[in-house]
């Protein structure tokens, strides 16, 4: 699998909606971000540091933005199972997408070193 597009279509079709929206939602706050496969997964880079990267499984979307990230909105994320550098959004639930808005802002401003 090399793009996006065939990473998104390998699913049924409610997932596919939910991938479809977490994707422009990145998009959307990070224009200028470089698209493409990392880790069998949609990733995301801005001057060639990682951005945010996305994954779906049997149960939640997998949202990989990093430690600082997850520190940065700890608080929000309080409710969602979480790991080091991972969050999941459980699929059976509306899935935050001004959550992971701000996310992907707090990344873009991180990765341009401002």
């Amino acid at each position: 699998m090399n793009s996006v597009d065939q990473y998104i279509q390998s699913f049924p079709g409610p997932i596919q909606l939910i991938l479809t929206q977490v994707r422009e939602t990145i998009k959307k706050n990070a224009p200028q971000a470089e698209e493409s496969i990392s880790y069998a997964m949609p990733a995301y880079k801005l001057k060639t540091r990682p951005l945010i990267y996305f994954a779906a499984f049997k149960k939640h979307i997998g949202l990989y933005a990093t430690p600082s990230a997850h520190r940065a909105f700890s608080d929000a994320l309080s409710n969602y199972k979480k790991g080091k550098g991972s969050v999941q959004f459980p699929i059976d639930q509306p899935m935050p997408l001004d959550l992971i808005a701000d996310m992907v802002r707090f990344k873009v401003k991180e990765n341009s070193g401002s």
